[in-house]
């Protein structure tokens, strides 16, 4: 019997030799020097599970997005290149109502395998990595679904269902044996078809893939990996295993990164380490993620993220010479590298100058999308409909609409039902099981999880009238679980001033038009914090110093008053880069789901209303006299919504015509 701790050095061992007998140079002999072939590297990523052009929160199709037109793609770019490999860069599993279905409502059999890879499965998928998403429902989830065997504590010693493909990962190790969770790296064998001397004939390449994760999972989900994981940093994970990988005898090694590109100094932590990654020795071509933008930028429209950073072409998409491509998320684009191929001295190597790098939409220049594949829909149609009928289980009903259209400038209405049930669970928690945090006041945080990223129907939008569970995952995304901290005054205005950063500085006496919103700043970190507390911004100030007349319940509040803040666990973990949270205050992990609570908070309060669920617009913008316009994008048609939720002070400057437009906001006049 084979103890189970020397099968990986004997694999190694035994695929090396293999290695070594399959790329016998009399094996290529036959390909002169200079021998040129094409390989097209697809590339998907952040896909979250939207198989479908479908919004299960709206109960509708939506044509932008979904892996079904995504896939269309993926045979038109087939029909092109004579030769072509599809990878994915993580973020795959999580994401939608149907996801959640999968794992958490109906979980699957070790036998089923998860929707979203069977449909991948059908479009053939050559490999792919584990992005930090694919951890958010645990350990014993992502190896169920994901067919792997990891030595974890808590985890199954069983193998079930899974892609058929294979997922490297060479940054994230079991606490329990010290052996990566995944495997590292993978051979991949193929076959070119080339053109030599007039004829179409056969050449073999050996392709390696590598993979990595953002570091920073062990503080996003904490709660799923502490103590039974830990992770490396890219740079560091990339020395141990490249030189492993290159002994395979592999022409061309792709890392498939989920992760974006950031010019800050290089630490092991560090969450977007590519610009890094990149400079690695052993590393041929990049293949990107999690930033939910697109590389490289050309000449898209917009402000380029990544343009003058040193080693990055942002229009050719290349990271220190070495060819790099991210798509859009959701499906809506896929990444196309066109490898220019030489051979030389028995190996492929890459030319760089005839190489191309693209991103395709699955929009077209004409406005419209490409059509879906038939195909996609049909496998995933009896969790799809499943799906549908789960999410529209009624809860409740309201009389006014929860959108998060003007969130930004006050509009609170998606808001304070999620804190007003944030904050009764913990009162009641704490009421019966911490009796030494009783008679601290209890806050809520809650940030729109949806502000218009994604597009015009980007936004959070519930109708007045029937609530159902649909309803309840449009206002809470994401499968967090409860969390609360304690922290002082002065942590809670430092917290305040982290989300108002959400702000640019706006200048009283420039005449010229001026953007409120900073849009670099992710709308999910935009926290506001209610249950008794006031606060206003003043944005004329520099960042780190906007919160003024901070008040808990009328009386200002001290920097030495403690607190309960309730939040979810990623921001108590360090989600968003909040200062002082880190996980050392946090006083209760609930064992339920923020969005379960919501859920619960509605079917026992049945009826919610405006003056009592959704008016407390316990912030606003100090008063300032502005000599020039200051203007916000929002969807268009709702200038309706922000006036009934009071805010009467916004006003439509121009519609755009693609269903956004941009309003002015009278800042003098903000008070609530």
């Amino acid at each position: 019997m084979i103890h189970r701790k020397l099968l990986p050095a004997l694999l190694v061992a035994f695929t090396t030799l293999l290695a070594a007998c399959a790329h016998d140079p009399q094996r290529t002999a036959h390909l002169p020097d200079g021998t040129r072939a094409q390989l097209a590297i697809l590339e998907s990523t952040d896909l979250h599970s939207n198989i479908r052009s479908y919004d299960y929160y709206q109960d509708t199709d939506d044509p932008g997005l979904g892996f079904e037109r995504m896939a269309t793609l993926v045979k038109q770019a087939r029909a092109e290149f004579p030769n072509t490999l599809l990878f994915d860069a993580g973020d795959t599993i999580q994401g939608t109502a149907l996801a959640d279905y999968q794992a958490l409502v109906k979980p699957l059999g070790c036998d089923e395998e998860l929707a979203m890879y069977r449909a991948m499965d059908a479009l053939g998928y050559d490999g792919g990595t584990i992005g930090n998403h694919e951890f958010n429902y645990g350990l014993p989830f992502l190896a169920q679904v994901s067919g792997a065997t990891m030595d974890v504590d808590g985890v199954a010693a069983r193998h079930c269902a899974g892609p058929h493909f294979p997922r490297v990962l060479a940054n994230v190790f079991s606490a329990r044996d010290q052996q990566p969770i995944f495997p590292p790296y993978a051979v991949l064998e193929r076959t070119l078809d080339v053109e030599l001397d007039g004829k179409k004939i056969k050449a073999p390449i050996r392709i390696g893939i590598i993979g990595f994760t953002p570091p920073s999972i062990m503080a996003w989900d904490q709660r799923n990996l502490e103590g039974k994981v830990f992770v490396k940093g890219l740079v560091e994970a990339a020395r141990e295993y490249l030189p492993k990988l290159r002994a395979q005898g592999v022409d061309l090694v792709v890392a498939i990164s989920h992760g974006g590109i950031d010019r800050s100094q290089y630490t092991p932590t560090m969450e977007n380490a590519n610009l890094y990654l990149a400079a690695e020795p052993g590393i041929d071509v990049l293949l990107l993620g999690h930033s939910h933008t697109v590389f490289p930028e050309g000449k898209r429209a917009g402000k380029r993220r990544f343009a003058g950073i040193p080693g990055v072409d942002d229009e050719r998409g290349f990271i220190h010479g070495k060819p790099a491509v991210m798509g859009n998320f959701w499906g809506k684009s896929l990444g196309v590298i066109e490898l220019a191929l030489v051979h030389e001295d028995g190996h492929w190597k890459i030319d760089p100058d005839t190489t191309k790098v693209e991103v395709r939409d699955i929009k077209q220049a004409d406005g419209s999308f490409v059509a879906a594949d038939a195909e996609i829909a049909k496998l995933v149609e009896p969790v799809h409909e499943a799906t549908r009928r789960y999410v529209a289980t009624p809860i409740g009903d309201s009389d006014f609409p929860m959108t998060t259209y003007f969130a930004d400038v006050g509009d609170v209405s998606a808001l304070q039902p999620v804190n007003s049930a944030q904050a009764d669970y913990a009162r009641h928690y704490i009421d019966r099981n911490l009796p030494q945090y009783k008679g601290l006041p209890v806050l809520s945080a809650m940030a729109p999880l949806k502000g218009g990223f994604g597009g015009p129907s980007d936004y959070t939008d519930v109708p007045a009238g029937p609530l159902a569970i649909r309803n309840a995952a449009d206002l809470y995304l994401y499968p967090n679980t409860l969390t609360a901290v304690k922290i002082d005054g002065a942590l809670l205005k430092a917290w305040l001033e982290h989300s108002a950063e959400r702000f640019n500085r706006i200048d009283p006496e420039r005449s010229e038009a001026q953007d409120l919103v900073n849009r670099r700043f992710s709308v999910y970190n935009f926290d506001v914090i209610q249950n008794g507390l006031s606060y206003a911004i003043d944005v004329t100030r520099e960042a780190g110093s906007r919160i003024v007349d901070l008040r808990y319940q009328g009386t200002p509040v001290a920097p030495t008053q403690d607190f309960i803040v309730v939040t979810n666990n990623y921001r108590a973990s360090g989600g968003g880069g909040f200062p002082g949270l880190d996980g050392n205050n946090i006083v209760l992990s609930a064992p339920d789901g923020n969005r379960d609570v919501l859920i619960d908070w509605v079917r026992e309060h049945r009826h919610l209303t405006r003056a009592d669920d959704g008016a407390d617009r316990n912030w606003h913008f100090v008063p300032v006299k502005t000599k020039g316009t200051v203007r916000f994008v929002s969807a268009s048609g709702k200038l309706e919504l922000a006036k009934a939720a009071g805010l009467a002070h916004i006003r439509l400057l121009k519609d755009h015509g693609d269903g956004t437009s941009t309003y002015a906001i009278d800042l003098y006049t903000t008070s609530p």
